[in-house]
């Protein structure tokens, strides 16, 4: 018998997020990485089989949220207050997971993305935790691919 190759999996933590028009900025968290198919149930109506055909409907991508210590960097304000007064930007936005040894090893672009939501820091008076800021950004499309 061969012996089995080991594969072991990516590390969470070593990622980069770059959105175009935005400074360079550093997240602790990214969630929402998502797709979906909507599945629609359909009986064609002289069918003698009383179970529906499962179709795929509309591709749904919910919102990426980024989150990221709060510091004197306004950029991501700067994009939602844009969006808040009728000025909306969409950007692309590319977020990469790296191996141990930093080299990307998967690539997620979204496509037309803008931000739908901020949240700012907990403040808090007896704490010493980091000040975190959220974005919420809704999109149009999600690419997947290992980088090129």
């Amino acid at each position: 018998m061969s012996p089995v190759t080991r594969i072991d999996p990516f590390l969470s933590g070593n990622f980069l997020v770059d959105i175009s028009g935005i400074t360079s900025s550093a997240f602790s968290e990214v969630s929402g990485i998502e797709a979906s198919i909507d599945v629609i149930d359909y009986r064609n109506g002289d069918s003698a089989v009383n179970t529906p055909q499962k179709l795929p409907g509309l591709n749904r991508y919910p919102n990426i949220t980024l989150k990221r210590g709060f510091t004197p960097d306004f950029s991501l304000w700067n994009w939602i207050n844009n969006a808040l007064t009728g000025s909306v930007t969409r950007a692309t936005v590319l977020i990469t997971l790296r191996d141990q040894a930093d080299n990307p090893v998967w690539l997620w672009k979204l496509k037309n993305a803008w931000p739908c939501r901020w949240s700012g820091p907990l403040l808090i008076a007896n704490s010493s935790e980091v000040a975190i800021e959220t974005v919420e950004i809704c999109h149009e499309g999600l690419e997947s691919k290992p980088p090129a």
